[in-house]
């Protein structure tokens, strides 16, 4: 069963694109790693998990049940 969805999530700011087209999904029980640069948006894509950071594009789905999409998501 997938726990985590991402699909084609974009985020921005300003001129600068953070996140371009990030889809993952994970599986409950399963171990994932996010490993990058500094600067690569890793941390932005967590925030935006989390509910701190809306989404230009895309969506973010926690067992079935919607966490964000373009202009809107649910309050941490």
């Amino acid at each position: 069963m997938v726990h985590i969805s991402i699909r084609e999530v974009s985020k921005r700011f300003g001129r600068q694109t953070v996140l371009d087209r990030v889809s993952l999904e994970i599986e409950a029980g399963e171990l994932f790693f996010l490993l990058g640069p500094s600067g690569c948006g890793k941390t932005t894509l967590l925030r935006a998990i989390a509910g701190f950071e809306p989404v230009r594009q895309g969506s973010i789905r926690l067992e079935g049940v919607e966490l964000s999409r373009p202009g809107w998501t649910l309050p941490p």
